[in-house]
C-alpha cells in the first residue's frame, strides 16, 4: 500500500513563520512596525492554535503586509538559511520518496517552492496559496479561490486529491490537527523542534520533537541512526548557558543537577560537567548508556584511564578555550555526529572526513591483535562493500570507523558487537 507524507511549511519544514518575517523585511522602515508585527504573530499563534479561523488570520495579516516581490525574493534568502536542522539533514529521504512527500500550507508558493524544490521535492507535491499583484508588484490580494486560503482548507484539498494509501500528516498547528480529526489521515505528528503548540500536541497520534524522531518511529530511513531527542545530555555543576543553548540546538534532551546523581547518569548518554563535578572512576564504569564526557576544566587522571577502558571519549578545557573550534560543545558534538576523536584527553586521534551515501560504524574494542580483521571478515561474509575505513589505537584501545554501502542485512551489526574484546559498538548514521 502506498503512503505519502503530508509536511506543513511554516514553522515545520522552517523554523519561522513565513509572513511573520515578510513583515519584518517589508515594515522595516515603517514607523508603527513593531506594533504591527506583535499584530501579525498574534493572528497567526491565534490561527495555528485554533482560537481564529485561518481564513480571518490571513487575510488580516496579508492587508498588514505592505510588502512586494522585491522583499520576497530577500524572505527566500532568508528563509533557506532557517530550514529545521533536522529536516536540511534528511535530504536523501526526501530524495528517495519524491513522489510520497507533498507540502501543503496555507504559506504562498511565491516563498515556499524556491525553498523546498532544493530538497528534492517536486514543485508538483507542493501546494499553497498564490499572492496577487499590481502593476508595480506590490501583494494587493490572493486567490480566494483557493481551498488553502479557506478556513479548513487542507482537509479540502486532501478530499480533491483523492490519495489512496497510508497518509501521515506533520505539522505545528491547529488546520494540521484538521487533518486527523476530518479522519482522513492515518496518523498526525505534532511537530515541536520549533514551536510547541499545547492545544496542538496534547491532540496528535505523536508528538515528534524532530524530523529524526517521525523518521525513527516509522522505520523509515534517516541521516542519523537514533534521534538526539532520545539521548539524554546530563549538565552537572556551573555550566554556562550558551553551551546548554548549542547543546539544545543540537536536539538533545538536557538535564541539569547541582551534582552527580547514579540514576541521572546511568540514563544519560553525554555528560557535561565542571571540574569540581566530575564522576568518580566507579561511577563511569557503572554508566552503560554514556559515551562522551566534556569537562569544563582538568581531568582526573584515573577517570580518564577507567573511561577509556569503558569505551567513552573524554574531552576536557583546562585552558578554558574561547568560543572557537575548540570549544569544547563542539567537540562533543563532532564526535557525536561524525565520530571524531580530535583533541580527546583518552582516545586516539581521528579525523575522518564525513562519506556521503554511506552508514558509519563506530567500534571500540582492547588493543590487541586480529580485531580488524575479524571485523573485515564479519563484512566479507555479508558481501558488504567497504566505502572507507580508518583504524588508530592508544595503549588501550582500538578505534575504528568503518563506512559502508546502504543496504546491508541488520543482523551484521549484532555480529559486529559479539566481536571477542569488543568495548562498544554503535552505528553512527
Amino acid at each position: 500500500m502506498s503512503q505519502y507524507f503530508i509536511i506543513d511549511f511554516d514553522s515545520t519544514f522552517t523554523q519561522v513563520e513565513a509572513l511573520d518575517e515578510l513583515a519584518r523585511i517589508s515594515l522595516k522602515n515603517h514607523p508603527d512596525r513593531e506594533k504591527i508585527y506583535k499584530q501579525i504573530e498574534d493572528l497567526t499563534n491565534a490561527s495555528m492554535e485554533g482560537r481564529l479561523s485561518f481564513s480571518q488570520s490571513l487575510e488580516s495579516r496579508v492587508k498588514l503586509l505592505q510588502a512586494n516581490r522585491e522583499h520576497l525574493k530577500q524572505l527566500i534568502t532568508h528563509l533557506k538559511k532557517k530550514v529545521s536542522t533536522s529536516f536540511s539533514r534528511n535530504t536523501i529521504f526526501f530524495k528517495n520518496h519524491q513522489d510520497e512527500v507533498l507540502i501543503v500550507s496555507g504559506g504562498f508558493k511565491e516563498f515556499i517552492i524556491p525553498v523546498v524544490t532544493e530538497y528534492h521535492i517536486k514543485k508538483e507535491n507542493i501546494y499553497a496559496n498564490t499572492f496577487e499583484f499590481d502593476e508595480e508588484g506590490n501583494i494587493i490580494g490572493y486567490d480566494r479561490e483557493n481551498p488553502l486560503s479557506q478556513e479548513g482548507g487542507k482537509v479540502k484539498l486532501l478530499k480533491e486529491l483523492k490519495l489512496e494509501g497510508d497518509i501521515y500528516g506533520i505539522g505545528d498547528g491547529y488546520s494540521d490537527f484538521q487533518l486527523k480529526e476530518s479522519g482522513m489521515i492515518k496518523k498526525f505528528f505534532a511537530f515541536t523542534e520549533n514551536i510547541e503548540r499545547k492545544s496542538v500536541a496534547e491532540k496528535a497520534d505523536h508528538i515528534t520533537p524532530s524530523f529524526d524522531e517521525f523518521l525513527y518511529i516509522n522505520k523509515l530511513p534517516r541521516a542519523i541512526s537514533y534521534p538526539k531527542n532520545r539521548i539524554k545530555c546530563l549538565v552537572v555543576g556551573n555550566i554556562e548557558e550558551d553551551v546548554l543553548t548549542q547543546m539544545q540546538k543540537e536536539g538533545y534532551n538536557i538535564r541539569q543537577r547541582d551534582s552527580i546523581e547514579e540514576k541521572y547518569l546511568d540514563e544519560a548518554g553525554v555528560l557535561l560537567c565542571d571540574e569540581e563535578n566530575q564522576p568518580t572512576p566507579e561511577q563511569v564504569q557503572n554508566a552503560g548508556r554514556l559515551k562522551v564526557i566534556g569537562c569544563f576544566g582538568k581531568i582526573n587522571r584515573k577517570l580518564s584511564e577507567t573511561a577509556c577502558e569503558s569505551g567513552i571519549i573524554i574531552f576536557d578545557d583546562p585552558k578554558h578555550n574561547p568560543r572557537n573550534d575548540d570549544f569544547l560543545p563542539k567537540r562533543v558534538i563532532a564526535f557525536m555526529n561524525e565520530g571524531k576523536t580530535h583533541t580527546s584527553c583518552n582516545f586516539p586521534d581521528l579525523q575522518p572526513p564525513r562519506i556521503n551515501n554511506a552508514h558509519r560504524l563506530i567500534h571500540i574494542h582492547k588493543n590487541v591483535p586480529g580485531i580488524l580483521a575479524k571485523i573485515n571478515e564479519v563484512f566479507a561474509r555479508h558481501n558488504i562493500n567497504i566505502v572507507a575505513e580508518f583504524l588508530v589505537t592508544n595503549e588501550q584501545i582500538g578505534y575504528v570507523i568503518t563506512d559502508v554501502n546502504t543496504g546491508y542485512d541488520t543482523e551484521i551489526l549484532n555480529q559486529l558487537k559479539a566481536i571477542e574484546h569488543t568495548i562498544k559498538f554503535r552505528l553512527l548514521y
